[in-house]
């Protein structure tokens, strides 16, 4: 079968199935099943798949057409300009966790000091690394397989990244000038009602925000408090329902706190200044 007609049958397929965006998910499947770029799918149409291209390809459409995301089957996604890897272990990266780095560019551009509370991929620490000089970058974890996967994106990227397994920031000493995080923010009530391909296979302990979805934020508040220096920031990525408790959480030795909006208009992220 030639790579033009694998493509056909595997949009055909995606679109019975109720997969969105059936074109441009069976051209990155045919792509990652054949080891090329897109630009191929294109130049050569005429591509006679191999025995084990074809298996390869008619795997990822079964486990596309189950439910399991894309980026889980490539075990790649862009971020701000670069490719990471990713599994199961972690949440996949969103376009929108990007404006916490265009925050840090616009509050903290001279930070040295960064830390990443929660690091899943290493997305916004490998990103932070490399987007600015930095003395020292620290990212968090309580998941093993998470920093697993954060420390191969900082070894392949290029990036210093001090890697700690630990709830959050706890046992952590030193200064800072930066403190970046985006935290489980899904309340546990609204988790049965996520799409199907983020509540049944990406990990829950990267949804799960608590009752009301602001539980980790309250945590990470007092932890920052702890390790900022004065006059560092903190950033957070929030969902646009828990604004308002994200805001009340940051308390009264915080001052510049502000709330940025993706591109849909919805807050996204807030960010504060530590004045004790």
């Amino acid at each position: 079968m030639t790579a033009g007609s694998a493509l056909r049958q595997g949009q055909a397929l995606l679109e019975g199935g109720g997969v969105a965006e059936a074109r441009l998910t069976a051209e990155v499947l045919l792509c990652h099943a054949l080891r090329r770029e897109r630009v191929y799918l294109y130049s050569h149409p005429e591509h006679e798949l191999s025995t084990v291209e074809w298996l390869h390809y008619g795997r990822y459409l079964h486990e596309r057409l189950k439910g399991k995301p894309t980026q889980y089957i490539t075990r790649r996604q862009e971020f701000f300009g670069r490719e990471f890897v990713v599994s199961a272990e972690v949440l996949i990266p969103r376009p929108e966790t990007e404006h916490v780095v265009e925050r840090a560019a616009a509050v903290a551009r001279e930070a040295r000091r960064v830390l990443d509370i929660g690091t899943g991929s290493g997305a916004l620490a490998v990103t932070l690394a490399l987007e600015q000089g930095r003395e020292l970058v620290v990212a968090t974890d309580i998941s093993a397989g998470a920093l697993r996967v954060a420390r191969e994106n900082a070894r392949r990227l290029g990036a210093l990244v001090r890697l700690v397994r630990t709830d959050l920031a706890a046992g952590l000493g030193g200064a800072f000038d930066l403190i970046v995080s985006n935290p489980p923010y899904i309340p546990e009530s609204e988790i049965a009602h996520l799409q199907h391909e983020v509540r049944d296979w990406e990990p829950r302990v990267a949804l799960a925000g608590g009752a009301d979805g602001a539980e980790p934020y309250r945590r990470i508040v007092p932890e920052a408090e702890r390790l900022l220096r004065p006059g560092g920031w903190l950033i957070f990525e929030i969902g646009f329902q828990i604004e308002a408790a994200v805001r009340a959480a940051f308390g009264p030795r915080w001052r510049d706190i502000e709330t940025g909006c993706d591109l849909a208009g919805l807050p996204r992220v807030i960010s504060g200044r530590y004045a004790p």
